[in-house]
């Protein structure tokens, strides 16, 4: 832009509340998303028509005609500015921007991060206390059920998630100790759009493989919550838990590459490899010695395999045959090759 300045968050002005409200609705941003948005906030500060549908949120002026500021022209330097003004704005209601760098795309995500109390309470007031405890189960599944020493994958597909839906009708806590309640459970077709609603919401992702897995925000979220669920407070020191963080920049691996020691708790993300050996003599695992062979941890660590690729041939040599023989009725064959690293 010609000049940074106009738009910095030195003074706290409509601008910065325009960012912040589009900022609080989505969630999270990546640098790319923010760049047309935050393109518009400033045509509009500018007084220039710039007709788009979300601008309607931000009762800031809009009057003659000109030309817009273009999502091109916003720098690093102007995002990380309204970044660093929102995060002075929101300190004093415990909410906190945290950054990380996406484990498949590579790309840096900043995330809105309550400071103070867990995501699942702040799912609590969009979802039903049995979609709550669906959620929980789900991530049980995640990070306990296909999360051991032999295959770390802390993802989920629809076919596995179906097997949790449902429950023994045993009673739960409800967050107090006189208020219980029956979790019921849900029906497949429930559990399958609650999913894709927290994928909308952007606690989940969905890979073109159709696994689930906490997104970024999620993990940034949950990363205490996480740690204190699932790993073992009492275990000796270097003991496997089934959390681990990256040995570089010490986020949360949910994908990435394992030591190949089932036993030791070394983990990299595929953006940290280069940089993280480039510092080291040889590829060795800085913990226990061994050989780097760059295991997969995440849904890799599945679909990389010969079991895997071997059930997707098969199905679809039967979805082919099946499709010959009935094209109207053929099925699609979801879900077939899922159960293979059952």
């Amino acid at each position: 832009m010609d000049d940074p300045d106009d738009h910095s968050a030195a003074q706290y002005d409509d601008t910065n509340r325009a960012f912040l409200q589009a900022f609080m609705a989505r969630g999270s941003l990546t640098f790319k998303e923010a760049q047309p948005l935050l393109a518009a906030i400033f045509t509009v500060k500018d007084g220039i028509s710039y007709p788009l549908p979300y601008l309607s949120l931000f009762s800031l002026p809009n009057i003659s005609p000109g030309q817009p500021t273009r999502a091109g022209d916003v720098t690093l330097d102007d995002f990380t500015s309204y970044l660093s003004a929102a995060s002075t704005a929101l300190s004093p209601f415990d909410y906190e921007i945290r950054s990380s760098l996406h484990q498949v795309s590579k790309e840096r995500v900043w995330a809105l991060v309550n400071s103070t109390s867990d995501a699942l309470t702040q799912l609590a007031t969009l979802h039903t206390a049995d979609e709550i405890a669906f959620i929980k189960r789900v991530l049980d599944a995640m990070f306990e059920t296909y999360n051991t020493r032999r295959q770390e994958i802390m993802g989920i597909t629809s076919m596995q998630a179906m097997k949790v839906a449902r429950t023994d009708g045993r009673r739960q806590s409800m967050g107090n100790g006189e208020s219980q309640g029956t979790d019921k459970g849900l029906t497949n077709s429930q559990a399958e759009k609650l999913l894709l609603s927290l994928v909308e919401e952007g606690w989940m992702e969905r890979s073109r493989e159709g696994w689930f897995t906490l997104s970024p925000r999620a993990l940034m979220e949950l990363k205490g919550w996480l740690v204190a669920t699932y790993n073992d407070p009492d275990a000796e020191e270097g003991e496997w838990q089934h959390i681990k963080n990256c040995e570089a920049c010490k986020n949360i691996v949910t994908v990435g590459q394992r030591c190949s020691n089932v036993d030791c708790n070394v983990r990299l993300h595929e953006g940290c490899l280069a940089p993280f050996w480039r510092t080291r003599r040889e590829e060795k695992c800085p913990r226990c010695g061994t050989q780097w062979r760059g295991l997969c941890v995440g849904e890799k660590a599945v679909t990389t395999t010969e079991a895997w690729n071997k059930g997707k041939r098969i199905s679809g040599a039967q979805r082919r045959t099946v499709a010959e023989q009935e094209p109207d009725d053929a099925d699609d064959g979801e879900g077939e090759e899922e159960d293979e690293d059952e």
